[in-house]
C-alpha cells in the first residue's frame, strides 16, 4: 500500500540537533550538481538561526571555485561565518576545520556543502567518502530535483550505497506539480523525505506532508 511508504517519517531536524550532547551536530550535503544543493543548505542554516541555533558553514565544493563564491554570498546574507580553504583542497580537510571551529566557539551546527558529483565520477566519490570517514557527520541529507525523476532516484540509490544517505530534501518541489517523484524516492531508497524545496527565497522551505502529497496524485 503507498500509504506505507511514508509511514514513519517523522524527522524533526531541530530537535535532533538539541538532542545531541556535544556539540556541534555536522550536516553534510550531498547530491548532483545544479540540484539546488547550495541554495538548501542555506534555507536550511536560515531556519536553524530561526531556532536561535548558531551555524558555521564549510565550504568543501573545492571542485568549482564558482561554488565556494556562491556559499561565501549566502554566509553574508545569513550572517554565517565560512570556513573555506584554497579551490581544489581538500574537501575533508576544510569540513574538519569546520567542525574544529564549532568546537572551540561552541557553535551548536556545522553544515558541510560537498561537490556535486557526478555520481560516475570515482574521485569525487571518493573524497566524499573521505569527507564522510574523517568528519562522522550527525546527518546525511540528499538533496535532489523533484523533477528529474527518474534521474533523482538513481543518483539518490548511488550515493546512498557510497556513503548512506539518511533523509532527503527535494528542491524545486514547486515545479514538480504531483509529487511523484517524492512518492518513487521515499519507496526506493526508504529514507525520509523531511523538506520541500518551494522557491528561490530563504523562507521557501516546505516541511514534507506526505498526506498532501497523496491527495495531489489522487490517493
Amino acid at each position: 500500500a503507498i500509504e506505507e511508504l511514508f509511514i514513519d517519517q517523522h524527522f524533526n531536524l531541530v530537535e535532533e540537533i538539541k538532542k545531541k550532547k556535544e556539540k556541534p551536530y555536522i550536516i553534510a550535503f550531498i547530491g548532483v550538481n545544479g540540484s539546488g544543493k547550495t541554495t538548501t543548505m542555506a534555507k536550511i542554516a536560515h531556519m536553524l538561526i530561526q531556532h536561535r541555533l548558531s551555524v558555521v558553514f564549510a565550504a568543501s565544493d573545492t571542485f568549482r571555485a564558482a561554488a565556494i563564491q556562491q556559499l561565501e554570498e549566502h554566509a553574508k546574507k545569513l550572517g554565517v561565518k565560512m570556513i573555506k580553504h584554497e579551490y581544489e583542497s581538500d574537501p575533508a580537510a576544510v569540513a574538519y576545520d569546520a567542525v574544529q571551529h564549532a568546537r572551540a566557539r561552541n557553535i551548536d551546527v556545522v553544515l558541510i556543502d560537498t561537490a556535486g558529483r557526478l555520481h560516475s565520477n570515482d574521485n569525487l566519490m571518493n573524497e566524499l567518502k573521505k569527507l564522510v570517514r574523517v568528519n562522522k557527520p550527525d546527518l546525511k541529507i540528499f538533496v535532489g530535483e523533484s523533477i528529474t525523476g527518474n534521474d533523482c532516484i538513481e543518483q539518490a540509490k548511488l550515493f546512498n550505497q557510497a556513503v548512506g544517505i539518511d533523509v532527503i530534501i527535494l528542491a524545486k518541489a514547486d515545479v514538480d506539480e504531483k509529487g511523484g517523484a517524492a512518492v518513487s524516492i521515499s519507496y526506493v531508497t526508504k529514507k525520509p523525505i523531511i523538506y520541500l524545496g518551494t522557491g528561490q527565497k530563504y523562507e521557501d522551505l516546505a516541511e514534507f506532508k506526505p498526506e498532501l502529497v497523496m491527495k495531489s496524485i489522487g490517493l
